[in-house]
């Protein structure tokens, strides 16, 4: 990946807590030779107490003294334990953890946080004790307790040595006869015969390699990045690996007795670097010489997370995780609803199976992954387990409301909606095989097993439509992710033009002509990351982490890219300080400082010559540069968890030779951050260097600051942040802090203003900007310290942010939503706040001080609010309920229900209204069924078809289309749809407008089985007449029989096309993996009136297939996209809504909604209705 190289450097100034050191597990014995308490013996006549944690690792240290813990729980302690054991609260024996630690059975078990390395303190540890089973009485006994086991033979191969055992007096004031200590003789083992044989040499003491006394092995070792690498350990490489030296501060080494016999392997350490093995190769020379360059180590990333699997009492379930890493995974450990499972009853590694299943299993599972580096959890997955006879789904489907056309209102409820029922989508047992495997052969969902068609009295018409009487089990509906978006400078919006996107080192797509891209989601991707790479130089390098829709369907992504800053000239001979800040009238965040000599090309030559550098900064300080910003801001803690970062900046560094414009790399660089730009004293201690890794999106720690002090002036001294880093391979870095006061923000989306569960949207990108807390410290309200994104899926998204619990206005963010490129609204909060429409109840919601952007002044988009994240008080009933909730209740944020409360947007669609015989929801492709009269007859190959109209009318008009099956046995004479759209005037002639309809494709059913040439019917709304047919759509027609019959000229009437005619017959056909990015397209097209073209305003005159005269007179009756918002809005909510200004037909509309709005290809009614 060369063009990932480029010399680009990201930092973000942020802060972490202290990570475990390495060390030694030391246990100290007590002087009555009690045994070791690291070897666990377990009697009869002896058990285990329960756990004890009476302290914690604050202060000095995690102190589990025994006689602090007869204080709080004497009767549950003996007099003198056998033995003790200890583990932290991670369920990580302590012998594992790589900690100082001390135990003593007679003293208790304590871990001092001085004796670990610097800036590393204890675990949280638990101790339990061995102890007698017999109940010791009132009165004292003089008795002796049992003798201990004997002590291991001490004694070297072939000699004889002493062992020991020891008993202890159990009286505590009487004084007992005889012997505490036995001795015995041993005989150690028989001495191992050395059966190595050296080709050259002769066999070492260790008898593990080969000497030769007048050969000397020569080397230089080079970091990651081409820089020399002091410090790097020389190993001789083996079971038992022995040190040689290590390199010095040129990266060179010398071992000399190294025998050349091509068999001899060398292995090199380095911190941060992957180990590296090398053999000596065959030689007759007396010195043999090593150029080695090391690689950085790769961080422990989760390849693949287990899956929700649901089975039935008595079977058996399996579950997979796989990390990568260097060195790779030693450990893999399985949690079952939080608690370790013992390895030795379920003999896991990285596959857990269960056997016999009960409803016991039931739970979350994740697996924890760990290496000499650190650890790693995956997701959990959720065990579903139910009886033999249960029913794996409900059968009875629940209520889902749907809209019926204008004209269909529903006497008996004065209503336009009718329930069609609706079957979940989760994950259900089905006919499973006996084999053992991580990934079900078959996925099962619950879905639809019987429909009943019912008829609706219409003005005029019956309606057919398909209600859900019962839910089964079923193969669960086969999809595929899409992200698509385009890639465009923050500052301009110029596309990046043919740039590549990469993903795990390869380049999988490019960008287009205006920046556009659509990539599928690879099958099995768990985080979706991507690098954008201009090759134009204009623009840095842009890592991303894009959710995407795990059940299916698009999604759309708006990239911004930082601009390059031009570059400026320094000499590599001097010392060069770049200035790290963007704000106008305020200091710089941070500088970097760059030494004299500290360049270096790629194959580590030092370079002398002048270097063009060109410093890109992110400034936190302007709120506007939050979608600009790389990655998602977490990171991996110790324990494995993904945790947050809270960002002070971000820069990217790029250094080429003046002449050659070769990369540079440098060593040594300095980044001084200022103290007086962190408003949070407590954010100056937990300061860090990090870098991203592009392949994961995760950012990796780096190095540490110190603070010194620096005078400015004769008065002032300011205080900086000092830490050191080398710009090498790695080209993003930052500075953070983690935070780890954190919530959950619950948010939903709509696709009307009615705020209907039935018309939730999905595939919805929320995205959240954590604010620079206010009260009490000295900050810019402008400063953003954290951005993240989520879906929308069947119930909302649960969106991350900081809180606190004693402040509700110590953080603030911003909500915003976006739907295929297009801002949805947010709940107005001016004039007057209704809670009932935000959606969330008072007093809390006063609390939350939530403010649409447009509160203060109307001019300002309606596309975002924002709201102090007051974390819920857990005493507190009117907080206990939404719609922020505290970090360790996610699973009670995505499972809320409807009731609960809960932020909303919505994209109000009043120009058009879609009608499907079948529903089918196109945020949600699981909800595709197997119907005959299904819209889309074929899941993952959406077509969509559209047919141009153009009027002349003084008016706008709605136009209807009404499908119908036309050649096909079983579906001739039924009713597929209708779909009702307004046109749209023509911007420069007042009596002309056009309107793009769709209309039902042509082609296979859902059976594949043969065509069916959709009967479609266009209606005009009013008094028109049918003036002309596009010629060479007329002669398509008359060529492929049967011809429909068109005596009626107010409308028009055909068996639409097999073919996808093109913008020459006024017909509009694409298709995609999408149905939403197929109507986006086809209709795009339409308004342009091209076959390969796109445009937001429609061309009246440009591609048409039919043209109308509609009397010039206007309607008086009302149309039918004003009866549905009076007569829904009284039948819902007792009051009627004034119908929305058309804002589409205005290229120079003000309204700041009106270029999204200028087309919309979502189903505003029925794609709310999911089947199954």
């Amino acid at each position: 990946m060369g063009c990932l190289s480029t010399w680009t450097f990201l930092l973000l100034l942020l802060g972490i807590t202290g990570t475990f050191s390495q060390g030694t597990w030391r246990s100290i014995m007590g002087t009555s030779s009690r045994p070791n308490p690291a070897v666990y013996h377990n009697e009869d006549n002896h058990e285990w107490t329960t756990w004890f944690n009476v302290d914690h690792p604050g202060g000095k240290g995690d102190y589990e003294k025994l006689n602090v813990i007869r204080f709080y729980y004497r009767a549950r302690v003996c007099e003198v334990p056998r033995a003790l054991d200890a583990r932290t609260t991670e369920w990580i024996p302590a012998r594992k953890t790589g900690e100082r630690v001390h135990a003593d059975p007679a003293e208790g078990f304590w871990c001092v946080n001085d004796e670990q390395p610097v800036g590393r303190n204890c675990s949280n540890y638990a101790v339990r004790f061995l102890c007698p089973k017999e109940i010791v009485s009132d009165v004292e006994e003089v008795i002796w307790g049992p003798w201990s086991d004997w002590s291991l033979c001490p004694a070297q191969c072939d000699r004889v040595a002493i062992l020991h055992r020891s008993r202890s007096c159990k009286s505590s004031s009487k004084q007992c006869n005889g012997q505490t200590v036995e001795a015995r003789s041993c005989q150690g083992p028989p001495c191992p015969r050395c059966e190595l044989h050296c080709q050259m040499g002769k066999v070492n003491d260790e008898c593990n390699g080969c000497m030769c006394q007048d050969h000397t092995v020569l080397g230089s070792v080079r970091s990651a990045g081409g820089l020399p690498a002091p410090g790097a350990a020389i190993l001789r490489a083996g079971p038992r690996p022995k040190l040689f030296t290590v390199t010095d501060h040129n990266g060179h080494f010398q071992v000399p007795g190294i025998c050349p016999d091509g068999n001899t392997t060398l292995m090199i350490k380095l911190k941060n670097h992957a180990p590296h093995q090398v053999t000596v190769p065959l030689s007759t020379e007396r010195t043999s010489v090593l150029l080695l360059t090391l690689e950085r180590a790769k961080k422990l990333y989760m390849l693949k997370n287990p899956e929700n699997k649901a089975r039935r009492e008595g079977q058996t379930a399996a579950f997979c995780c796989k990390a990568d890493g260097t060195p790779e995974p030693n450990q893999y450990e399985w949690f079952h609803n939080g608690t370790l499972l013992d390895r030795s009853q379920y003999q896991y590694d990285e596959t857990l199976v269960l056997r016999n299943v009960s409803l016991d299993h039931i739970g979350e599972y994740y697996c924890r992954a760990s290496n000499e580096n650190g650890a790693i959890k995956s997701k959990p997955a959720t065990l579903t387990v139910i009886g033999q006879k249960a029913p794996s789904c409900n059968p009875k489907p629940y209520s889902h409301l749907i809209r019926l056309p204008h004209d269909c209102i529903q006497n008996e409820t004065s209503s336009f909606y009718y329930d069609v029922g609706r079957c979940p989508t989760s994950t259900c047992t089905g006919k499973l095989d006996n084999g053992i495997r991580c990934k079900d052969s078959v996925s099962y969902c619950c879905g639809i097993s019987n429909m009943e068609e019912k008829e609706i009295t219409c003005q005029g018409y019956q309606l057919p439509i398909m209600v859900v009487t019962q839910c089964g089990c079923k193969t669960c509906v086969d999809t595929k992710a899409i992200v698509r978006g385009r890639a465009i400078a923050a500052d301009t919006g110029e596309p990046m033009r043919f740039g590549h996107i990469f993903m795990d080192g390869t380049r999988i797509s490019r960008t287009g002509y205006k920046g556009t891209f659509s990539i599928q989601v690879p099958t099995n991707t768990e985080r979706l990351v991507l690098t954008f790479v201009d090759n134009m130089q204009k623009f840095v390098n842009t890592t991303k982490v894009l959710p995407f829709n795990p059940r299916g369907g698009a999604v759309f992504y708006e990239i911004k890219l930082l601009r390059k800053k031009p570059a400026v000239i320094i000499s590599s001979r001097e010392t060069n300080k770049l200035d790290l800040g963007e704000v106008e009238g305020q200091d710089p965040i941070a500088e970097i400082e760059i030494p004299p000599n500290a360049f270096y090309k790629e194959n580590g030559e030092v370079f002398m010559g002048n270097v063009k550098a060109s410093v890109t900064f992110l400034d936190p300080r302007d709120v506007s540069t939050a979608a600009a910003a790389q990655s998602d801001l977490n990171f991996i803690g110790d324990e494995g968890d993904t945790l947050p970062l809270r960002t002070y900046g971000m820069f990217s560094v790029d250094f080429r030779d003046e002449e050659g414009g070769e990369s540079l790399n440098a060593g040594e660089v300095k980044v001084r951050l200022d103290a007086a730009q962190v408003k949070m004293p407590e954010h100056l201690k937990t300061m860090k260097l990090w870098s991203l890794n592009p392949e994961t999106g995760l950012w990796e720690e780096e190095g540490q600051f110190h603070a010194e002090k620096k005078q400015r002036g004769k008065r002032e001294e300011r205080t900086f942040l000092i830490g050191n880093m080398e710009i090498r391979e790695r080209r993003l870095f930052n500075l953070d802090v983690p935070e780890n006061r954190r919530c959950y923000v619950k948010v939903r989306a709509f696709r009307s203003e009615r705020y209907m569960p039935s018309e939730q949207s999905e595939g919805v990108v929320m995205t959240l900007i954590n604010m620079e807390p206010t009260p009490g410290f000295s900050t810019n309200p402008r400063a953003w310290g954290r951005f993240d994104s989520v879906i929308t899926g069947p119930n909302g998204a649960c969106l991350p942010a900081f809180c606190d619990e004693q402040k509700s206005d110590a953080y603030s963010a911003y909500i915003m939503a976006n739907l295929g490129g297009e801002e949805l609204e947010a709940v107005a909060s001016s004039p007057k706040l209704n809670p009932n429409t935000i959606g969330v109840p008072q007093p809390y919601l006063n609390k939350l001080n939530y403010r649409r952007t447009d509160h203060d002044d109307p001019r300002i988009k309606k596309t975002a609010f924002s709201i102090n994240v007051a974390k819920p008080r857990s005493n507190v009933a009117e907080e206990a309920n939404g719609p922020v909730y505290p970090f360790d209740k996610l699973k009670e944020c995505e499972e809320a229900p409807f009731t609960a409360a809960h932020f909303r947007f919505s994209r109000v669609e009043g120009d058009r209204y879609d009608y499907n015989t079948v529903p089918f929801n196109e945020d949600d492709p699981m909800s595709w069924t197997e119907d005959y009269l299904s819209w889309w007859p074929k899941p993952m190959e959406y077509r969509a078809c559209y047919i141009k109209v153009k009027l002349n009318s003084a008016h706008e008009l709605n136009i209807r289309s009404r499908n119908m099956g036309g050649t096909h046995p079983k579906t001739v004479g039924q009713l597929y749809g209708i779909r009702d759209t307004r046109s749209i005037r023509d911007m420069d002639q007042s009596t002309v407008s056009a309107v793009c309809l769709e209309f039902k494709c042509s082609g296979m059913l859902y059976d594949q089985d043969r065509v069916d040439r959709t009967l479609v019917k266009v209606m005009p709304q009013g008094s028109c007449k049918r003036d002309s047919v596009n010629s060479m759509l007329q002669e398509y027609l008359v060529n492929h029989l049967p011809l429909a019959v068109n005596n009626d000229t107010n409308e028009f009437t055909m068996l639409a096309p097999l073919d996808p005619l093109g913008h020459n017959y006024g017909i509009y056909t694409v298709t995609d993996q999408d149905p939403r990015t197929a109507k986006e397209i086809a209709l795009g097209r339409c308004f342009d009136g091209t076959s390969d073209g796109t445009s937001r305003v429609m061309k009246s005159n440009e591609g048409v297939a039919l043209t109308f005269t509609c009397g010039e007179k206007e309607v008086t009756r009302q149309s039918m996209f004003q009866q549905i918002q009076i007569s829904l809005g009284q039948a819902t909510s007792g009051s009627a809504r004034p119908l929305r200004v058309n804002q589409r037909q205005r290229g120079g509309s003000t309204g700041p909604r009106s270029s999204s709005r200028r087309r919309s290809t979502r189903n505003s009614y029925t794609r709310a209705q999911t089947i199954g």
